[in-house]
């Protein structure tokens, strides 16, 4: 844990939610701090985010990220700090905030007893769009959904997956450049989700921003550009998911040789940190940069070792995610 302690510490914290880009910023917050009684759920956050990209916030339950979709959103002011959507300060400039955004919590937020064409329309109408442009929109949107043999339905009768499509169409009805997806795939199935992710990735091709709240790590290491993990209401690391993942020593290449006789001196050359002789296999602690492969390699034919296949194995977010939160330098985890 000293070597992840010491790679954290070259994350300093006041820029870990900062980075340089040409692109203009869709959200941006600066010191973000939100407490309730003694229980302080967001400690000074710093976010941005650029325009026409995908930004994850990973964390446990409690860990403030729900929080922030709430500040950044509106819902909830912060006690601290500042935060900009397309520009507009939420806490002075709310309406236009409101007006730039489209959000998407945990579970779909339609209503049961209007159909699907009149969910769409009740929006309109709260987006005090036009009769005409409310119709347009929202047949849109069904189409483009796949939604039109349920749009006359009401959505208890819809499937998880159609509930959260149209949950989204929803949100999309006032044609936002930024949303916020709080949990946006949970209790959907693996096809449901594969499907929301499509509609996730043709947004944000279409110049529009998206923050991401998730749990499953997969999620974000498909989608997002960039993923700060949150904890204790800190940002502790920030960075793509394949950045992350380097932070977490764990690294290594599995090689399974041809001869027995070779594993003790392959053992020796390559600096195997484990072997199993039944198996003809030996553990090399290295990354999967093409400079360590090419160097395995190497030393591999100067000691004219017989490898019989190789595979190089990563840390992924999980071991992302059990390395960074739940560490006891963190603040207390919340409870909201």
């Amino acid at each position: 844990m000293f070597a992840l302690g010491l790679m954290l510490t070259l994350i300093p914290p006041t820029r870990r939610g900062t980075m340089s880009t040409a692109k203009p910023l869709a959200i941006e917050a600066r010191g973000l701090r939100k407490s309730y009684g003694d229980n302080t759920v967001l400690d000074g956050i710093d976010l941005a985010v650029p325009e026409g990209t995908i930004f994850s916030l990973l964390g446990p339950n409690g860990a403030g990220k729900t929080t922030t979709v709430n500040i950044l959103s509106t819902l909830i002011g912060a006690d601290a700090g500042k935060a900009f959507i397309a520009g507009h300060d939420t806490a002075r400039d709310a309406d236009r905030v409101r007006g730039a955004i489209g959000v998407t919590g945990q579970f779909a937020a339609v209503d049961n007893l209007l159909t699907g064409t009149e969910n769409l329309h009740l929006m309109g109408r709260l987006h005090h769009l036009g009769r005409k442009e409310t119709r347009r929109r929202a047949a849109e949107l069904i189409e483009q959904f796949d939604l039109v043999d349920a749009a006359r339905r009401v959505p208890s009768t819809y499937s998880g997956g159609m509930r959260r499509r149209l949950d989204i169409a929803m949100s999309l009805m006032g044609d936002p450049r930024v949303i916020f997806l709080d949990e946006p795939t949970t209790g959907l199935d693996p096809r449901s989700r594969r499907t929301m992710w499509t509609i996730i990735r043709e947004l944000v091709a279409g110049g529009v921003t998206i923050l991401l709240t998730t749990q499953y790590l997969d999620e974000a290491d498909q989608l997002a550009d960039r993923i700060a993990v949150l904890d204790g209401g800190r940002i502790v690391a920030e960075g793509s998911a394949d950045e992350l993942k380097r932070l977490i020593p764990g690294g290594h290449v599995s090689l399974r040789l041809n001869r027995a006789d070779q594993i003790e001196k392959a053992a020796n050359a390559l600096g195997a940190n484990a072997t199993d002789p039944e198996q003809l296999t030996i553990q090399v602690p290295g990354d999967s940069s093409v400079a360590s492969l090419r160097s395995l390699i190497d030393a591999l034919d100067r000691e004219s070792i017989e490898v019989a296949d190789l595979t190089v194995h990563t840390p992924d977010l999980d071991d992302v995610f059990l390395a960074l939160t739940g560490r006891p330098e963190h603040t207390q985890e919340s409870t909201r």
